[in-house]
């Protein structure tokens, strides 16, 4: 089984930053393989907890070195959620990259552990739409949920606004997996490109100081 390491967060990073230069970024060093996995970027300003900036991935296999470049690209820029992140903000950025794995289909929407499971629903709502959404393992414990609170907050990410109730969560599909990730926040990329590269990362015209 192939981990999430060191080596993949830095290529997010080096992907960020060559698109902000208009060049490719340097060739990642981990090894080739398929597997789902999300890229998330958090941003901590005056040593607060730091919180998403964006966080977007695929559930289906994808080659690991396509899917880095494209989802560190995509979770950065293009999460309707927020803003595109700014070269300026790099200083403030930690970045997560998650491998998925171990999908299991679950017996009914509870069955699943907080904290070890991500879950994926899908359900058809009363307006006979099909939805579906997926929380990674690590939110539910990080936003101190149950395991309704995290269903009912994943019915309402897939777009339903009506009542939830008992029997709408019974009509749920839920697909379990769990995930190995890694964690390097910019300042930790920087002191690593300094010394396997020679030289600290930089982007032409932008002051990394200040904000």
């Amino acid at each position: 089984m192939v981990l999430a390491n060191k080596e993949m967060v830095v290529y997010c990073f080096d992907t960020l930053l060559a698109h902000y230069n208009s060049e490719e970024a340097a060739p990642p060093a981990f090894d080739e393989g398929q597997h789902p996995l999300f890229v998330t970027w958090k941003k901590a300003v005056n040593g607060g907890e730091p919180r998403l900036r964006g966080c977007i991935g695929t559930l289906e296999a994808c080659q690991l070195i396509n899917g880095f470049r494209d989802y560190a690209l995509t979770s950065a820029l293009r999460d309707r959620r927020f803003p595109p992140i700014q070269a300026k903000e790099l200083p403030y950025l930690e970045c997560t990259v998650s491998i998925l794995t171990a999908y299991e289909t679950a017996n009914n929407y509870l069955d699943w552990e907080v904290g070890k499971h991500g879950i994926i629903i899908e359900f058809v709502d009363d307006y006979n739409t099909r939805r579906s959404a997926t929380y990674l393992p690590e939110v539910a414990a990080h936003e101190g949920w149950t395991k309704v609170e995290a269903i009912d907050s994943l019915i309402r990410k897939a777009g339903f606004s009506g009542p939830i109730t008992e029997s709408l969560r019974k009509r749920i599909k839920l697909t379990r997996y769990q995930s190995t990730l890694f964690t390097m926040h910019y300042s930790d990329y920087v002191s690593y490109v300094k010394a396997t590269r020679g030289a600290a990362p930089s982007i032409a015209g932008a002051n990394l100081g200040n904000q």
